[in-house]
């Protein structure tokens, strides 16, 4: 299973609804690395590292679990993983 590094961002109504706080839930679950943080315009930026198959179901399972209610668009780019990261955090 080849290893991947994801770049993304999601805009909606995706702050102040603990988006964060469950995408990182899911992660751990999940068992990616890397982070995510809020930023000025509204969006989430996220950086995210595992096996493609395991990215594939975070983004699965956040686009049709609950939060997907909040997202409006998402901008994804598929990257080569760094190795750089040891968990999932959320990042200010």
């Amino acid at each position: 299973m080849s290893h991947k590094r994801i770049h993304l961002f999601y805009s909606g109504s995706v702050q102040g609804v603990g988006f964060r706080y469950t995408a990182q839930g899911l992660a751990n679950e999940i068992g990616i690395v890397g982070w995510m943080k809020n930023l000025c315009d509204g969006r989430v930026e996220v950086v995210c590292e595992g096996k493609k198959e395991d990215i594939k179901d975070f983004l699965d399972k956040i686009q049709k679990g609950p939060l997907g209610y909040y997202i409006k668009n998402v901008d994804v780019t598929w990257e080569e993983p760094t190795n750089e990261f040891s968990g999932f955090e959320i990042r200010f």
